[in-house]
């Protein structure tokens, strides 16, 4: 009779084993012992993702792209392969994480901890417009390509390209190893998804996040687009979303309290029955990517400081059709929500001036709504 050789893998079985899987022993994998073969059998589901992932599958029994065997997903929504990280020239500048190996930005490490808001001066702001036209245009040119059948990545490559064309580094790519030159999120996911090659169907939304790189300054901005037909619940999601983001910018000018905006913003949502991410919020913005202060979205939040003309920063409001938990898929990046309804954001570039603010990322076209508005 076979000893022992070690205890058995049925989750909850603490039996000495000795029998092995016959495939695992074809195949090479260690260990592998199970007390009996009901044992084996019970536990078969589970442990034959171990002989796919060592045969490098990452496909499930429908022949589907699962590179997370066992996540359980909140949604509908499922992850496809990447495409190939995207070079950029070397004659284009770029923030100091582009090239460090775990792409740690360490100009802003350096300032984590300061709640001190820079006050831009003429020659910073008139850098933070020029970057601000360029990252407009680069989400215009992805506004184009959102399409049915049309896949992220190919989007993201539209970005990328876009962004090249103007003398522009993309800021999200390599940004803490971020593989890809923009977010696009999709339905239920939040912020931060990785453009794929997944095709957008008819009746999806999806918001394209762009951040762009120039002369030594970022200038970020994002929208949710409609694809194809959308449910009326959804447009009025986006709508609302679009609303909770333009009242919130109707208050920034000198003098008001960065705590504000998320009273504002949480106001709207709620009074249309939808809620405010509190995961994720906007942020300073100028030679850093993100920096002070730091704007949640959410009221009675207990946000630091005061508005000054020449503050440059973001408001991104996130809103949600249900629950405004999010939970984060394994690439540690893709924040989705936690019930897998539908979420959709909006996001501008802003200067304190000494009577308002200029929304730095606005559109070129009519007053500058979004372009579902324009096909009202």
């Amino acid at each position: 009779m076979p000893q022992p050789q070690g205890p058995c893998e049925t989750p909850g079985c603490k039996a000495p084993a000795s029998l092995q899987c016959p495939t695992c022993l074809k195949i090479g994998i260690q260990g592998s012992y199970f007390c009996t073969q009901d044992c084996f059998k019970s536990s078969w589901k589970t442990h034959k993702v171990l002989h796919q992932l060592a045969k490098g599958d990452n496909k499930n029994e429908s022949g589907e792209y699962n590179p997370w065997p066992y996540y359980q997903f909140t949604g509908k929504l499922r992850p496809a392969p990447k495409d190939a990280t995207r070079k950029v020239p070397e004659s284009i500048g770029r923030p100091d994480y582009a090239l460090h190996p775990t792409g740690v930005p360490l100009s802003e490490q350096a300032a984590r901890g300061s709640a001190q808001i820079k006050v831009l001066d003429d020659e910073e702001i008139e850098a933070m417009r020029v970057v601000c036209k360029l990252g407009r245009e680069v989400l215009d040119e992805a506004a184009k390509a959102c399409d049915v059948g049309v896949t992220t990545a190919e989007i993201d490559r539209v970005v990328h390209e876009a962004c090249i064309e103007r003398d522009c580094y993309p800021s999200p790519l390599n940004y803490y190893q971020f593989p890809a030159s923009c977010c696009t999120s999709v339905n239920e996911v939040i912020c931060h998804g990785i453009p794929d090659q997944r095709p957008l169907n008819d009746g999806d939304i999806c918001n394209v996040d762009i951040t762009v790189y120039h002369n030594g300054f970022h200038g970020d901005l994002n929208e949710t687009f409609f694809v194809g037909n959308v449910k009326p619940e959804v447009k009025k999601l986006v709508q609302v979303t679009y609303e909770c983001l333009s009242k919130a910018i109707e208050i920034v000018k000198p003098g008001e309290k960065y705590r504000e905006i998320g009273n504002v913003i949480q106001k709207h949502a709620q009074a249309n029955g939808l809620s405010v991410v509190r995961s994720y919020c906007g942020h300073g913005i100028h030679r850093l990517f993100h920096t002070a202060p730091n704007i949640p979205h959410y009221a009675k939040n207990k946000a630091v400081g005061v508005m000054k003309a020449g503050h440059c920063f973001t408001i991104e409001p996130m809103i949600s059709q249900g629950t405004w938990r999010d939970v984060m898929w394994p690439d540690n990046w893709t924040a989705v929500t936690a019930d897998g309804l539908w979420s959709a954001q909006f996001e501008q570039t802003l200067l304190v001036t000494d009577t308002g603010c200029d929304i730095l990322t606005k559109r070129f076209t009519n007053d500058g709504s979004p372009w579902f508005m324009d096909r009202a």
